[in-house]
């Protein structure tokens, strides 16, 4: 595995604190601008739109997080994976909106999905030792 090298070991890391550290900026964004969000979330139909505000960015946090020190890294991994893609589909609905609001739309889909990609690779190797990390795990 291409865990074996340092130099892997090292890119691994790196891609750990870039993914997850994006990630759990974004759950920060929930909190800060959560009188910005809620508006949009009950806007798309969500129920109690000011607690999924806060529920969102609390999982992006802890599983951004998960992901950087290797922390139960495929729970971390599986609930982004799963909120990423749900989150596209609801909240993201480019082919639901008016036309000039599909751009908009498609981008935030097309980058859920593409992070739910990055999400489900790190599920596949969290049956690994994680190298740097802190080594709570599942498995």
């Amino acid at each position: 595995m291409v865990f074996d090298t340092a130099s892997g070991a090292v890119v691994f890391l790196l891609a750990r604190m870039l993914f997850g550290g994006v990630l759990a900026f974004m759950g920060l964004n929930h909190f800060l601008n959560a009188e910005q969000m809620t508006p949009y979330a009950e806007a798309k139909g969500l129920p109690a739109p000011g607690l999924a505000v806060y529920a969102s960015g609390g999982l992006l946090v802890f599983s951004g997080l998960g992901i950087i020190l290797g922390v139960f890294p495929a729970l971390a991994a599986g609930a982004l994976a799963t909120f990423l893609l749900v989150s596209a589909v609801t909240m993201h609905n480019f082919w639901a909106v008016p036309e000039d609001q599909q751009q908009d739309e498609m981008t935030g889909f097309l980058k859920n999905v593409v992070m739910a990609g990055g999400a489900l690779a790190l599920l596949a190797a969290a049956g690994t030792v994680w190298p740097y990390s802190v080594g709570i795990s599942l498995f």
